[in-house]
C-alpha cells in the first residue's frame, strides 16, 4: 500500500512541476491548464474510488444475481437456439400474435432490472468524491471566464492530460494488480 501511494505522488508531483514550467510560457496558458488538469484529476480518483467502494459492497452483500448470461438474455429470449431439445419444441404450434405481445409486455412490465440497478449505483454516482471535483470544474471554468483568462485550447489539452494522469493514479491507487 506504502509504494502506491509513494508512487501515486511521484507521478503527480512530476506532473506538477513539468505544468508548472507552462508558467514560463505564458501565465494565462499555465492557470487554464492547470485548473483543468485538476479538475480531472480530481473526477477520475473520485469516480475510480467511489465505483471501486460500489463493486466491493455488492460483493459483500447477499444479494447475487441469477446465473442465467444477460447475452444470451438479449440473443434469444425465447430460448430457440438452446442445446436442450425437448418434445414441445419440436411441435409445429399456432401462435396467437396477440398473445405473444401480451406475454412480451407483461414480461417487460415485471423486468425492473434497470430501475433497481440505478437505485443501487446512485450512491456512486452522487458521491462526494464525484460532486466535488465536479463543482471545482465548473467553479474554475466560470471563474477563468469572469476574470478574462479563459482560454479554451490549454483548458482542453489540460483537461486531456488530467485524463491520462488520472487514469493512472487511479489504477496505482485502488485497483489491485495480482
Amino acid at each position: 500500500m506504502r509504494t502506491r501511494v509513494k508512487k501515486t505522488i511521484r507521478l503527480f508531483l512530476f506532473s506538477e512541476v513539468a505544468i508548472f514550467a507552462l508558467w514560463f510560457y505564458s501565465y494565462t496558458f499555465f492557470i487554464n491548464f492547470q485548473v483543468a488538469f485538476l479538475a480531472s484529476v480530481l473526477i477520475l480518483l473520485g469516480s475510480t474510488y467511489s465505483y471501486k467502494r460500489l463493486v466491493e459492497r455488492r460483493v459483500d452483500s447477499e444479494d447475487r444475481p441469477d446465473d442465467t448470461d444477460l447475452i444470451d438474455k438479449i440473443d434469444d429470449p425465447f430460448d430457440l437456439y438452446s442445446e436442450e431439445i425437448t418434445s414441445t419444441s419440436m411441435e409445429i404450434e399456432e401462435v396467437d400474435l396477440k398473445t405473444v405481445v401480451k406475454e412480451e409486455k407483461q414480461r417487460l412490465k415485471e423486468n425492473k432490472q434497470t430501475i433497481k440497478n440505478t437505485a443501487k449505483s446512485a450512491p456512486a454516482l452522487v458521491s462526494i468524491f464525484r460532486v466535488v471535483p465536479y463543482i471545482f470544474l465548473v467553479l474554475g471554468f466560470i471563474g477563468l471566464n469572469n476574470n478574462g483568462l479563459l482560454s479554451l485550447v490549454p483548458f482542453l489539452v489540460g483537461l486531456g492530460f488530467g485524463v491520462v494522469v488520472g487514469l493512472f493514479m487511479g489504477r496505482s491507487l485502488f485497483i489491485l494488480e495480482e
